[in-house]
């Protein structure tokens, strides 16, 4: 029976930052991996983990980059992983699994937004294949030792979710493609994973969450132009933030470490969290955040993950 998506009273908020929510929590002797690490609140989210005294394994599409952002970071590690790349992700499992480590924390948080249309494998839309797929076989590889650690997993969706459903219909966009939808598929598919991850993985002690971290300024705008965000309020003409309500990396970082590590959370899991507590249904939310239903539906994220291991080969749980 899965958590109810309610509000736990975190006693943590939307300015919390990933420091804040880890005060007190002492990771010393865990392991965290962390794709996405290096840059924007995956850097944050790296810096606060191995703060806290956790082993961090940072896998990243440009190790070089990486290691010359977490340069001065004690207690992290760097390795190469394409997440558009299914054969890439193999072989970085494969890689960590020789180490005979066992994984305490995973986050899913590396990703793509809003890019122009292109593919990846047998013509997979590369959004969807890249933020979905990549950490869908990621998981099931690297399951020997998320289940060996009792792990925590965490995947970075969005309030995109709630653009769109799971196009069973068309999803890979070939009637027509908005980058836009396409980002909301795949941060839908996101919490979907965490939906039937913890419904398989809760009799091993592994549970697993989905969250928004908020609206944030960070690389992962790349694929959009000065004049969109400004005509989206988000900056002004001079490229200074204009929006109140974005928050700053280590505040955007601070829900996706809350889920990894916070107590308050065991014996959880299943859920879509945002602010640093769990999310409320958006049809109860006049301000319409928190979760829509077709992103946390069991059914939805049963049929999800039969399509994810038709189409990856991958199933640890077959």
């Amino acid at each position: 029976m899965g958590t109810p998506q309610q509000r736990i009273g975190s006693g943590f908020g939307g300015r919390s930052t990933a420091r804040e929510v880890l005060e007190g929590v002492d990771l010393t002797g865990r392991l965290a991996v962390v794709t996405g690490g290096y840059s924007g609140i995956g850097l944050e989210t790296t810096r606060a983990l191995a703060g806290a005294g956790a082993r961090v394994v940072v896998p990243a599409r440009r190790p070089e980059a990486a290691a010359e952002a977490l340069e001065g970071i004690e207690g992290v590690e760097v390795d190469g992983l394409d997440l558009s790349d299914q054969d890439d992700v193999r072989g970085f499992a494969a890689r960590f699994l020789k180490t005979g480590r066992a994984i305490d924390v995973l986050v899913n948080g590396a990703g793509v937004m809003a890019c122009p249309r292109a593919t990846a494998g047998p013509g997979w839309e590369y959004q969807f294949a890249t933020n979905h797929l990549g950490h869908f076989t990621l998981v099931n590889r690297l399951w020997p030792a998320l289940a060996d650690g009792g792990a925590r997993v965490v995947s970075v969706s969005s309030a995109g979710h709630q653009a769109s459903p799971i196009r069973w219909e068309d999803p890979w966009f070939d009637r027509g493609y908005d980058r836009w939808l396409a980002y909301g598929q795949s941060k839908t598919a996101n919490a979907l994973l965490a939906v039937h991850l913890d419904r398989l993985g809760a009799a091993f002690g592994v549970r697993a969450f989905s969250l928004h971290p908020g609206a944030i300024l960070t690389p992962l705008q790349r694929h959009m132009t000065r004049e969109e965000m400004v005509d989206r309020g988000w900056i002004d003409e001079n490229g200074a933030l204009a929006d109140p309500a974005f928050k700053t990396p280590e505040q955007g970082a601070a829900t996706q470490v809350w889920a990894a590590a916070s107590p308050e959370l065991d014996g959880v899991g299943g859920v879509y969290c945002e602010d640093c507590d769990v999310a409320v249904p958006a049809g109860t939310d006049p301000d319409r955040a928190g979760v829509r239903d077709h992103a946390v539906d069991p059914v939805q994220a049963e049929r999800l993950w039969a399509f994810s291991a038709e189409l990856t080969g991958e199933d640890a749980f077959a």
